[in-house]
């Protein structure tokens, strides 16, 4: 077993610190702080955070095919030129639900880029429940909505044959499966596939690796967890020193290495003095195993 090891590459002290994205292009890390309103970008070739601000708050950003990136913005699905640091509204949604936002994005292997809704919170993983939406936006800008009653949509993978989507609504405490239907962006058949114990918290964002195995960053669980999507069993535990780990994924040159986003939002002084790196961006290197590729949004 190769030893595990955690750093700190970049004390932002964000917020809410989510959706870490690697840009292979820019050699880069990609990610938001939802109520620090502002896409960050990560260099691991000059160790610094370029970031820009945004007019609302920003829960997910992915790659574009065309260059440059997209982002769920507030309601809005929009595309951000990051030179420019232009931000253009591609649609909206949730029209009727002005309390409403944006949370966790990813972008599916045939280039949609899924993403759902929730209430805004009024402290931590406390909010209106049931307002939440999950929604696709398809290359041809229009979007379908798939279902709604969300709590806090949250983390989305697929599985490596594509026959299966992994989503996480947090406060269900559970990851779920759906069958999912490469050719439509379809999904249906929900199943829980895990329920997560009671010191592991939260789900919050998920990634899966090339073995087909499933990492979950566990909201004030301060930790990754890794399980197995057939047997539902956990495999791996790997404790970070902050108690907010957000979301994860797999980056670096080969995808070896594993980025964890965490936040500082309803901390307090003390906790925050015991936690100084809260708000940072991790980098877990030693687990053995390699990430897959993000997919960048085809339209």
């Amino acid at each position: 077993m190769s030893s595990i090891k955690i750093e700190c590459v970049a004390s932002e002290g964000y917020r809410i610190g989510e959706s870490p994205v690697w840009d292979e292009k820019e050699r880069a890390l990609l990610c938001v702080d939802i109520t620090g309103r502002k896409v960050c970008r990560w260099s691991s070739l000059t160790q610094q955070v370029q970031a820009i601000a945004v007019d609302a708050p920003v829960s997910s950003v992915a790659l574009r095919k065309s260059g440059d990136y997209v982002v769920t913005l507030g309601t809005r699905f929009a595309a951000l030129k990051w030179k420019e640091q232009q931000v253009t509204t591609i649609t909206q949604v949730d029209k009727d639900k002005p309390n409403n936002r944006f949370n966790d994005g990813k972008v599916d292997p045939a280039g949609r880029y899924f993403a759902g809704t929730m209430a805004e919170e009024i402290r931590p993983a406390v909010l209106e429940r049931h307002q939440g939406s999950l929604y696709t936006l398809f290359s041809d800008l229009s979007v379908v909505k798939h279902f709604d009653q969300v709590d806090i949509s949250n983390g989305l993978d697929w599985s490596l044959d594509h026959k299966t989507f992994f989503y996480i609504d947090s406060l269900s405490y559970s990851v779920d499966a759906f069958d999912y239907d490469l050719q439509t962006g379809k999904i249906g058949n929900r199943r829980s596939i895990y329920k997560l114990e009671k010191e592991e918290s939260i789900p919050d964002g998920m990634c899966i690796d090339t073995e087909g195995k499933l990492w979950v960053a566990c909201y004030d669980g301060g930790r990754v967890i890794r399980l197995d999507p057939e047997t539902g069993k956990r495999l791996q535990t790997v404790k970070l020193p902050v108690d907010k780990t957000t979301s994860c994924c797999f980056g670096g040159q080969d995808y070896s290495e594993m980025y964890v986003t965490s936040a500082s939002d309803g901390m307090d002084k003390e906790w925050l003095a015991r936690q100084p790196q809260a708000g940072g961006i991790f980098k877990i290197t030693g687990l053995g195993v390699k990430g897959v590729p993000p997919y960048p949004f085809a339209g």
